[in-house]
């Protein structure tokens, strides 16, 4: 396991990756609707509202920020998020387990949570911001920010459920500092009850629109806590979120975290996402735990090439941008295997 956090940000954003990189990395590279769009890493210039951000990658452009109902909790708002009438050659419906449908070990996927678009031939599963609609006729995964709120929503949660903000002992927000979002107290079980609430309608909204699974971002905020929160704080909130997932006919995957996959799905999690695991020699510790049921999103040259070079023929690997662009914007660039 490689000791970091949010590995993506702790390196220097100054990487170029072109298609002709990865055609020498890999032996070929397979663009996504033609484009031929360069990758920059650099940290993103979208301003998220919504449902999450990936441990590491880019903010979503769209989608959410929670706002007060009757019953007090959080709602998303789907306002700015784009929700293409995707025209997508239904797939074969996942092998289900229980009462949730699982996802096939090694179906193509797009990460689309920067914002929708109509999918990819050949794509079978996508992961899309909890504010978009899901693709029809896909596998459709609902991405959720559960442990940390984004940076337009901390003043609701000041306003609403301040306590349930993660303070330090000055009583200042304990903040993560590469994407300005302060960490959610899931310290205790009574905040953990309450926290799952929250989220737990975001869960439930998700099942309403129609997805079959929902990632849940930040697992490892233990990591970013200044000491104040446990990899066992996480595991215990991440379990109620899988019971309220399941109870609303989900499926959950587990995001990052490697080191914690065998015990996420002891917990209960389904899958898994993992971002840059070919970049840092993790996909193994996913693929062990989830019998390869793992998406996987690289984002420089070389992560693709060791993934697609392991894992290629087993996990679900894909290549994107760090804003994670749709479609048609210049900074989109998508690869595969």
């Amino acid at each position: 396991m490689v000791d970091r956090a949010r590995p993506a940000l702790r390196r220097p954003l100054t990487a170029l990756i072109v298609c002709g990189v990865l055609a020498w990395a890999v032996g070929a590279c397979s663009p996504s609707d033609g484009e031929d769009a360069e990758v920059t890493d650099r940290p993103s210039s979208a301003a998220p509202a919504g449902a999450g951000t990936p441990a590491g990658a880019a903010k979503p452009t769209a989608g959410g920020t929670p706002t007060p109902t009757t019953a007090g909790t959080a709602a998303p708002s789907p306002a700015g998020t784009p929700n293409p009438t995707a025209s997508a050659t239904p797939a074969r419906t996942p092998a289900g387990s229980g009462k949730v449908a699982m996802p096939e070990p090694g179906i193509a996927f797009d990460y689309q949570i920067g914002g929708a678009y109509a999918p990819p031939p050949g794509v079978r599963a996508v992961s899309r911001d909890r504010a978009a609609k899901p693709a029809p006729g896909l596998y459709n995964i609902c991405y959720v920010n559960a442990f940390q709120a984004q940076p337009d929503a901390t003043g609701w949660w000041r306003e609403h459920h301040p306590d349930l903000l993660l303070r330090d002992a000055a009583g200042a927000l304990v903040i993560d500092g590469d994407w300005d979002e302060a960490l959610l107290d899931i310290s205790t079980p009574a905040k953990r009850e309450r926290l799952a609430e929250v989220v737990g309608e975001w869960i439930d909204g998700c099942a309403t629109a129609g997805y079959q699974a929902v990632e849940a971002d930040n697992l490892d905020s233990h990591e970013r806590s200044k000491g104040l929160l446990t990899a066992e704080d996480d595991l215990a909130f991440g379990k109620l979120l899988v019971s309220r997932a399941h109870a609303a006919g989900l499926a959950i995957g587990q995001k990052n975290a490697a080191e914690l996959a065998s015990r996420g799905r002891s917990i209960g999690f389904d899958f898994a996402v993992a971002e840059e695991c070919g970049q840092y020699d993790e996909c193994g510790a996913y693929a062990d735990a989830f019998d390869n049921r793992v998406f996987v999103i690289e984002y420089q040259a070389e992560g693709l090439a060791a993934a697609c070079e392991t894992w290629g023929d087993t996990l679900s690997v894909v290549l994107r941008d760090l804003d994670v662009a749709p479609a048609g914007e210049a900074a989109h660039v998508r690869r595969t295997c």
